[in-house]
């Protein structure tokens, strides 16, 4: 497989392990509701939500800068290389043919790009916005990251609804969707498009609805076990297609019996019949160029001064993202009740879409939304409001460790012992009236001792009683067999704290 290299990648391509986790502080609420809105450096926050969401994003969409050269971004890494931060830590700068451009936006994608894929979850997707600035280097990359067998789709998406006559070469209107999955198996939900139901037909009145002839028998790859001779009532023996039929001799007699195979009037054909109701669903095709169904950025930028009437906030945004195409991207790619992530939030468009489908088909879909700019609450919380969602919205906070690997004195006890109980069980921590206990799961109790000593008087304060027990403190004098009598597993203070 081809791999991209870059200069500076050797201090990028394992960052997302040194990033410190950080612990979400929530500011305040707009109803009651699991969804988030994080203000802060999406790198920090997709770490700080590793403990909680890891393997359970069903659904991400982001629309990441695009570095045309004539945009600004910062998205500053801290990485700890003098030259790496140089790079990150400025503007991209808008020679077009300066090349250090793309090492720079290649540096900030790559460890934001690994903790999405962490954050993935086995049956969901990642739709990545991107114009052909860096279409083909995020194409290696994302091969890299998610696997190159993990590619689904290069969706071309139409977003200009009229085309600019004053270009110099070619009027450029559209960008790209890159689809990746977690799992090689992923597909996409078959939607019903009315368009592409016109050729379902009820000449004959069939009780069965509208129908299909013409679907094809043959299979679509050369399979010589499945060519075989099919014989007609009148004795006409039919002739397999090049590749064979697409199914054995028994399912398709099966198929014949149904009715859903039939043979010609004149005996010397075969054809295959296709019900309107008994389909699921087609699948999509990966071009969208019907604007009525996905938008253009015209749309979207109408949509955001329908929002905020008061001010110009839609000149915020250059190309701003039509709520219909990400609520199309969530029919591919959602159920009811699935977790939809945008680390690049910018107005919100992927909280309103999830709105609007929540408020369509019933769901309960949840969304996390990161936005780094000062925006953050006064544009991308305040339109999710003004739409109707609820959210928690949060600043990043403390890190957990601080910069000699201790826990950082500046960290709550009841958020370390949440994170050390999520770590462990990936359930959050309740407090009990036992001061240390930082909960019980599958018959183990959790115990958390910080400044003390696993000893015989400290055994004399446990008072829950379990089938075995983990001991979080700063040392352990007790005996490997006393542990084992006791059912002790130690765990040293900071040392054996899971760091993601």
């Amino acid at each position: 497989m081809p791999v991209l290299d870059w200069l500076g990648k050797e201090k990028v391509i394992n960052h997302h392990l040194d990033v410190p986790f950080r612990f979400l502080d929530k500011k305040f609420s707009v109803g009651a509701s699991e969804n988030k809105i994080i203000h802060g450096d999406n790198l920090l926050a997709l770490k700080s939500l590793l403990p909680e969401f890891a393997g359970r994003v069903k659904c991400i969409y982001i629309d990441p800068p695009y570095n045309t050269g004539n945009e600004n971004w910062i998205y500053n890494d801290a990485v700890n290389d003098p030259q790496i931060r140089r790079w990150l830590g400025q503007v991209v700068g808008k020679e077009g043919e300066d090349l250090t451009r793309h090492d720079k936006w290649l540096c900030m994608m790559y460890p934001r790009l690994r903790l999405l894929q962490k954050l993935l979850s086995e049956d969901g997707a990642i739709f990545i916005s991107i114009d052909d600035n860096e279409q083909a280097n995020l194409k290696l990359i994302c091969d890299e990251i998610f696997g190159a067998n993990n590619f689904v789709a290069q969706v071309i998406c139409r977003t200009s609804d009229n085309s600019n006559n004053d270009s110099k070469k070619f009027s450029l209107d559209h960008n790209s969707l890159l689809v990746y999955s977690k799992n090689v198996l992923w597909q996409p939900n078959k939607l019903l498009d009315a368009d592409k139901q016109s050729h379902f037909k009820n000449p004959d009145n069939n009780p069965r609805g509208a129908y299909f002839d013409g679907n094809p028998l043959n299979s679509p790859n050369p399979r010589p076990n499945l060519r075989y001779e099919i014989e007609s009532p009148t004795g006409f023996k039919i002739q397999p297609p090049t590749n064979g039929w697409r199914w054995s001799k028994e399912t398709l007699a099966e198929k014949l019996s149904s009715g859903e195979i039939f043979f010609t009037a004149d005996g010397k054909g075969i054809r295959r019949r296709t019900y309107l109701a008994d389909m699921a669903g087609l699948p999509p095709s990966s071009l969208w160029v019907e604007l009525e169904k996905t938008g253009s950025t015209r749309k979207a930028k109408n949509e955001l001064k329908k929002i905020f009437p008061e001010n110009k906030t839609a000149d915020l945004f250059r190309t701003p993202k039509p709520t219909a195409l990400i609520e199309y991207i969530l029919r591919l790619a959602t159920d009811k009740n699935s977790i939809v992530l945008d680390s690049f939030a910018g107005s919100g468009t992927t909280a309103h879409a999830v709105i609007n489908l929540n408020a369509q088909d019933g769901g309960n879909r949840k969304f996390i939304l990161i936005e780094l700019n000062d925006y953050a609450e006064s544009i991308t919380a305040e339109r999710v409001k003004r739409v109707g969602g609820e959210f928690n919205f949060y600043e990043l906070g403390a890190t957990l460790f601080d910069d000699d690997g201790f826990i950082n004195a500046e960290v709550s006890r009841e958020k370390i012992f949440d994170y050390v109980y999520f770590a462990e069980t990936h359930k959050h921590y309740q407090p009990t009236d036992e001061e240390n206990l930082l909960g019980v799961d599958d018959g183990i109790a959790y115990y958390f001792f910080d400044d003390e000593e696993l000893n015989f008087d400290l055994l004399a304060k446990i008072r829950t009683r379990a089938a075995a027990y983990v001991i979080y403190a700063e040392n352990c004098t007790l005996a490997e067999t006393e542990l084992d009598e006791f059912k002790i597993t130690f765990k040293k203070i900071p040392r054996d704290i899971l760091r993601l």
